[in-house]
């Protein structure tokens, strides 16, 4: 596969309610590229948003899925998820302000 660059790294946030919680302690979830490992995860945070620093990084992968339509089966994607702590002097991300 070609080299994944910062802007290919992270897909989207993760809007749940318990990622909602974690907002209080500077910790977002993303839905990130399968696979992008914690370096590349860490710098295409620290790019995208300016003014963050971020102190860790822990992902988990979500293996596929198998779905039934009838008598056909098929699987889901599989995904790569996200939750990245920020330092206590960083700024906040702006996608998360306003929920």
């Amino acid at each position: 596969m070609a080299s994944i660059q910062y802007y290919d790294v992270i897909l989207k946030p993760l809007v749940t309610e318990k990622s909602m919680a974690g907002m209080g302690e500077k910790k977002y979830s993303f839905l990130v590229h399968p696979e992008a490992n914690k370096t590349m995860i860490k710098e295409a945070v620290e790019k995208m948003f300016a003014g963050t620093k971020v102190a860790s990084v822990n992902t988990m992968n979500c293996p596929t899925k198998t779905k039934r339509r009838g008598a056909t089966y098929g699987k889901t994607a599989k995904t790569k998820k996200a939750i990245v702590q920020l330092t206590a002097d960083s700024k906040e991300i702006e996608v998360f302000q306003g929920l």
